[in-house]
């Protein structure tokens, strides 16, 4: 659904899923009431819905304790809080200069967009 790309293909495989997962009503439902905040994303460029449906700094932030906690047991709360504060300091520097793939496209697509023009030219 997210990586259609248009409106009717996007709406296209929502009709495929809702097929496929037919026997699960609530999962179906939870889309149904929400598919036009899915829709909105198909308002902006290919490159900007991309940024927005798979930037989620919070999760990869769990994901990356995740990654370091489940390798061993911690003799106490202080070895376990070093961990997360040595994975943090990584996660800093690999994170350092903001890099977003594609900017000078995104860019381009945001300029087009009324409302984001003085915004993008701020921080450029």
């Amino acid at each position: 659904v997210y990586g259609a790309q248009s409106l009717k293909a996007c709406q296209s495989a929502f009709e495929s899923f809702k097929q496929k997962w037919s026997a699960y009503l609530g999962a179906i439902d939870v889309w149904t009431r929400n598919f036009h905040h899915v829709e909105q994303l198909f308002d902006y460029g290919s490159a900007i819905r991309k940024i927005m449906y798979t930037t989620n700094a919070v999760e990869a932030i769990h994901s990356s304790f995740r990654k370091v906690t489940q390798k061993g047991a911690f003799p106490d709360e202080t070895a376990l809080l070093k961990v997360l504060f040595l994975r943090v300091k990584e996660l800093e520097a690999k994170w350092d200069g903001g890099f977003i793939q594609n900017w000078s496209l995104v860019r381009n697509q945001l300029l087009v967009h009324e409302g984001f023009e003085d915004k993008v030219l701020k921080y450029s």
